[in-house]
């Protein structure tokens, strides 16, 4: 009886394997010091829209270049913890939000000219959010965006500036951990070069 019952535990189906969950770790670890929150004109950023990239996706994408390119490929056992789009808003949240007030979609920008006027409106384009395998042992984490800075106004925005950001931060591991460890650096400095070149568009 005790044979036929292992026998019989031994066909069931194993359960499958639990994915990684990754993420952009745990952000800012302290507020920014007083007298810096609001040393910077108030900005209104956008909810991040996607091209070329899975929709709502939360996939932990990467690329083969020396095989083909042009074929995105998901890790099966390994993804992040919100889509990247929502993981690299928040990321901008946190670096813009250092000097300046910062309020969210279109919710913050009706609020904000309730309050002090028509703010400043940041709309990015995420195109690029992949690990990218030059070679087996060689990889990357690129990240690229298109940022357009605009002056809100009640007959629409009208276009102040625009530039494509490209970083990429080397993976130490050519793994999904390392990949996401790459991917979430690249977000990092993105995050820093759109908020330099923001305030050189005094804004």
């Amino acid at each position: 009886m005790f044979a036929a019952l292992a026998a019989g535990c031994s066909i069931l189906p194993e359960p499958p394997a639990r994915a990684d969950v990754y993420d952009f770790g745990p952000g800012l670890m302290a507020p920014a010091p007083e007298g810096r929150q609001a040393s910077l004109p108030p900005v209104a950023l956008a909810e991040i829209s996607t091209v070329g990239i899975p929709e709502g996706s939360s996939a932990l994408l990467y690329r083969l270049a020396y095989a083909n390119a042009q074929q995105l490929r998901p890790y099966a056992h390994a993804r992040w913890s919100q889509p990247p789009a929502q993981l690299l808003q928040q990321a901008l949240r946190d670096r813009l939000g250092q000097r300046r007030v910062v309020v969210l979609g279109e919710d913050g920008i009706a609020q904000q000219v309730e309050g002090t006027g028509w703010p400043t409106v940041v709309r990015v384009e995420l195109e690029e959010f992949s690990q990218v395998f030059s070679a087996r042992a060689s990889s990357v984490g690129l990240v690229r965006l298109r940022a357009s800075v605009a002056r809100a106004a009640s007959a629409g925005d009208t276009l102040v500036a625009q530039r494509v950001f490209a970083v990429q931060r080397p993976a130490a591991t050519q793994d999904a951990a390392g990949g996401a460890r790459a991917l979430a650096e690249a977000s990092a400095q993105a995050a820093e070069e759109l908020a330099q070149w923001l305030e050189q568009q005094g804004r």
